[in-house]
């Protein structure tokens, strides 16, 4: 039977949640996560998958915000290097938006802001009839390439997880907070899942509950709490692929916004991202206005138009950002607050601190998870000190750090299996595809093919050692299989997990 008493219980599965568990566990705290869903099954997953200093915020003078972001990236990709990698963004000059000089100025700062950086620096280049320039219309012909990475966000949340159960962290999903409250200088929660309602103690909470944050808050005994979220829909298009390069685009606007054109899962083009500040966050989907911004954007720099029928998927998700006042959804700061409220008398020894996170972006989800530690640090005074800075996460430790050298060596060790397969398990698993294939020799050993590079083997190995459980947790957060899937091949997907899970 597991216990029931923890010194920290965290609300909520996604990147915040997830890191502060696993920081918190490498501590030596113990830990409980619960999620009402899966994990990275709302923001955390219909992210622009991008690990970036945020380009823009340079314009909102947010520049503690961007060098912690650059700062970060560098950690993050000696951290996962199998599932974020650089990527050079090219961004074509429009005069009439922002002059030349002022966009050599913000590149110039956003190289160096940040500290020592291992990725290029930018510079100038041709367009018309260069590979820089590739898919875009001629009448673009000079322009700026600079450097960020991006990222399997869903599988950046669940490496987290991974990594914090490693450390001793209990990590429950299905589980749901439904209500909290100080008894004895401790917290009694009351949790509810398949099996019924039970009741566990804590030290502390953090509410990590994103988009659903003053919810949470509503649901534990606190006082009133002043700051407020505001809630803003970002939607994005993905289209089949516009260029081969393999670089990516950052689009101006005339209303000051941007939006990236990044090529994504080979075959395709992600292009987003929007802000519409929404009131109904549960289930965001993309509006025929969010669409039609998107296109008209696009098509202002492609060379082929795009159209609704170029289409194949879209998705949306609501970021929780602090409210700053800000009259534009796109001016809110990305940056976030963290709020402690403690009794002001111990009882019985302890406080009961709830630790409250309002805003932040998926790049600085580490150091946030370091400064809500350091906040909880006077009610853990044998708490461990900081680790994460330099700890990579399962299977990022690659040779060299080399996603191609660790594919060659997959393909040496296994040359009667699919390339294919092979290369969509090295970039989602690292080292532990080793774990995956195990003794697999030939393609039968991988059992049912589903198409998209996916078998039943990496399947079973997501049900036992990443919580999987629906087609859902499979084909759109641990794998991103399902968006070249045929409708009836992801549905096999489901009938055989309805074999593997109980």
């Amino acid at each position: 039977m597991m216990d029931s008493t923890y010194d920290l219980l965290v609300v909520g599965g996604g990147i915040n949640g997830a890191g502060i568990a696993r920081d918190a566990a490498g501590r030596g705290l113990s830990v409980l996560l619960v999620e009402r869903d899966d994990l990275a099954s709302h923001t955390s997953s219909w992210s622009t998958k991008l690990i970036h200093g945020g380009l823009r915020y340079l314009e909102h003078y947010e520049f503690r915000l961007v060098a912690e972001a650059l700062a970060e990236r560098e950690v993050l990709l000696q951290a996962a290097p199998h599932i974020i990698e650089p990527l050079a963004f090219v961004l074509p000059h429009e005069p009439h938006l922002r002059p030349a000089w002022m966009i050599r100025a913000g590149l110039f700062l956003y190289d160096r802001i940040g500290g020592r950086m291992t990725l290029p620096r930018s510079f100038g280049v041709r367009l018309a009839g260069e590979r820089w320039g590739a898919g875009l219309k001629p009448r673009f012909t000079r322009g700026f390439v600079y450097s960020d990475a991006r990222v399997d966000d869903a599988r950046l949340v669940v490496l987290n997880a991974q990594d914090a159960q490693a450390r001793g962290a209990q990590i429950r999903l299905q589980t749901a907070l439904t209500s909290a409250r100080r008894d004895g200088g401790r917290w009694k929660a009351t949790l509810r899942h398949a099996g019924g309602v039970e009741e566990v103690s804590a030290r502390a909470l953090v509410n990590a509950g994103g988009p659903w944050v003053k919810d949470v808050l509503a649901s534990v005994s606190t006082g009133p709490v002043r700051e407020d979220v505001r809630h803003v829909k970002g939607s994005h298009i993905v289209v089949p692929r516009v260029h081969d390069e393999p670089h990516a685009y950052i689009l101006q606007n005339a209303d000051n916004r941007i939006v990236f054109v990044i090529p994504y899962q080979d075959r395709y083009s992600l292009i987003g991202t929007t802000d519409v500040s929404v009131d109904a966050y549960a289930d965001p989907a993309i509006s025929d206005d969010e669409i039609d911004y998107l296109l008209t954007l696009a098509n202002g720099y492609l060379a082929r138009p795009l159209a609704r029928r170029d289409i194949v998927w879209t998705y949306s998700g609501v970021r929780p950002l602090y409210d700053d006042g800000s009259a534009d959804p796109s001016d809110v700061t990305r940056d976030y607050v963290l709020k402690v409220d403690a009794l002001d008398e111990p009882v019985d020894g302890g406080r009961a601190p709830v630790l409250s996170i309002f805003g932040g972006k998926i790049t600085t989800y580490r150091m946030l998870a370091e400064h809500a530690l350091a906040d909880l640090a006077p009610f853990f005074p044998s708490m461990k000190t900081t680790w994460t800075r330099g700890a990579t996460l399962p299977g990022g430790n690659l040779p060299g750090g080399d996603r191609a050298g660790w594919l060659a060596q997959l393909v040496a060790r296994y040359p009667q299996l699919p390339p294919d397969v092979l290369r969509g398990l090295a970039r989602r698993h690292g080292t532990h595809a080793l774990d995956v294939l195990g003794d697999a020799r030939t393609p039968a050993d991988l059992g049912t093919d589903f198409g998209a590079a996916l078998t039943a083997r990496e399947i079973d190995y997501l049900v036992a050692r990443e919580w999987a459980r629906t087609a859902d947790d499979v084909l759109w957060r641990r794998t991103k299989c399902g968006l070249p899937m045929t409708p009836a091949a992801r549905a096999r997907v489901a009938d055989y997990l309805a074999t593997r899970v109980s």
